[in-house]
């Protein structure tokens, strides 16, 4: 069952900090075209999944994956990056297009609570993005230098998806993407249907966020980059 995220208007006014890159911003070296496959880079599956087996808890209490399902969710947290392993609930919000309006989704937004350079909202069709949870007691993502356009490799199976943080949703429930993000996976894509049940790994880095925010060959190859650090433990030291 897909819980509808929160938009903009909905989330208020903490939700509109401006998007800007770290004082020691990521040098971007972008793919050439063309080159960005499926997996999207040489790092596997099997080894960022490998640098997540064991859990240090960095939230106050545990996720539901929908509503009515019981919490057995914690976010994870090392040094450098925040993660936890959910489902993925397709979020189809932000521009209208062929695959993402209101006839296609019963629970279309036309808001995502991050927008683009050009003011428009996100565009699920098209970038791949992640739903982080609203700030709560329970959890404050900003606590852990993550806002909009922070870098996530999102793992399913055999499959790497870099994506951003691009919208979010209900304060107690976790596990959601855009219909890009999805599709990238190799996941059924429909907003009414469509999803997995278990299985996905969100990996968020910290301090790593890029702009403008739809800049998707950007995130890919910041991704890339930091998630080659992590799996050779540059980063991922479990903290207490």
């Amino acid at each position: 069952m897909r819980v509808q995220s929160l938009t903009l208007a909905a989330a208020g006014a903490a939700l509109i900090a401006p998007i800007v890159l770290p004082a020691a911003p990521v040098a971007f070296v972008r793919p050439q075209a063309g080159t960005v496959a499926l997996r999207e880079g040489d790092v596997a599956a099997a080894d960022l999944l490998a640098r997540v087996r064991d859990c240090a808890p960095v939230s106050r209490g545990r996720y539901r994956s929908d509503d009515g399902e019981p919490a057995t969710i914690p976010v994870c947290g090392t040094k450098e990056a925040v993660y936890w392993k959910a489902d993925l609930d397709i979020d189809c919000d932000g521009q209208a297009g062929t695959l993402c309006n209101a006839r296609t989704d019963p629970l279309f937004s036309s808001m995502t609570a991050y927008q683009q350079s050009d003011g428009r909202y996100l565009n699920a069709e098209r970038l791949p993005y992640i739903v982080v949870p609203a700030a709560s007691a329970l959890w404050n993502y900003r606590d852990h230098r993550i806002d909009g356009g922070s870098v996530a490799a999102v793992v399913y199976r055999d499959r790497v998806q870099y994506a951003v943080v691009g919208d979010v949703g209900p304060h107690d429930i976790i596990g959601e993407a855009s219909y890009a993000t999805a599709k990238g996976l190799g996941i059924r894509a429909d907003p009414r249907g469509g999803g997995t049940d278990t299985g996905v790994t969100y990996i968020v880095f910290k301090d790593a966020r890029v702009k403008p925010i739809e800049d998707h060959a950007a995130a890919v190859a910041t991704g890339q980059r930091l998630a080659r650090l992590f799996v050779r433990g540059g980063v991922g030291r479990p903290v207490p």
